[in-house]
Formats: structure tokens, sequence, C-alpha cells
């Protein structure tokens, strides 16, 4: 059995990520506020992140969060995670860990039920990276 090595990028660049980001709000406005975004600024080793994102809403039928994304601009896939909710979640907010390929910019996007969009970004510098591998089979 040998290994056969999958010729591609090791990062997603920047517009890129704009590109994946364009793909969830369509031609929406962005604006800045209302989410949270909270991993390390100085990761030591990127294999395993902690990452939490929380949005102020009162989750009421009328008035909650749809989604949350959160996206970086040099992992592999630039949309690292995407959760639904609805207004029986209770809080908007998800923690998880992720992988984080290099120092770079994440961002984190939520989908309110009255079709805004609002963001946090954290800018993050990592010491040793992680996602840099070829894809093999």
């Amino acid at each position: 059995m040998g290994l056969v090595s999958v010729s591609g990028k090791a990062h997603a660049t920047p517009d890129e990520m704009q590109e994946a980001v364009r793909k969830v709000i369509g031609t929406s406005q962005v604006r800045s506020g209302r989410v949270k975004l909270d991993l390390p600024p100085l990761i030591d080793n990127g294999n395993s992140v902690s990452l939490s994102v929380a949005v102020e809403s009162p989750m009421t039928p009328a008035d909650h969060v749809k989604a949350i994304h959160v996206f970086t601009e040099k992992n592999p896939l630039p949309n690292v995670v995407s959760v639904y909710l609805g207004p029986r979640a209770g809080r908007a907010s998800i923690a998880t860990r992720v992988r984080i390929a290099d120092t770079q910019t994440v961002t984190a996007i939520a989908e309110m039920s009255d079709g805004s969009f609002w963001s946090g970004t954290m800018n993050v510098v990592v010491t040793l990276s992680a996602c840099l591998e070829d894809g093999l089979i």
C-alpha cells in the first residue's frame, strides 16, 4: 500500500476567504459589532485552538441568530465552521476547538433573523502552524 500525494495549496488566500464570505452573505452588508470572537491572540500550537463566539441577541422568535459562521484567511478551507441556531437555542453562543494554519485574521459572522449580518474579527499569531501538510490519500 502506498501514499499518493495530491497537489494543491496548503493555504487559502484572503481573497478566497472573501469569496467564502460572499457565498454566505450574498450582496448583504456586514456590520461590525454584536459578535464577540474569543480565541488566544498568541497560539503556541495551531493544531487545537479553543474558539468561542457569542452574539448579542434576545433569542426570541422575532429576533434571534440564525447562524454563526467562522472564517480564516490562511487555512486550507476558509469556512472553518458554520452553526445553525433558532430561538429555542436559548443563547447565541458556540464553543469548539479548531486548527489554525498560520498567523492570520479570524472572522466570525452572525446571520440574524431580520436578514442582517454582524461580525467580529481577531488577529492571531501562531508559532507552530497546523493544516500545513499536503493532502494525502
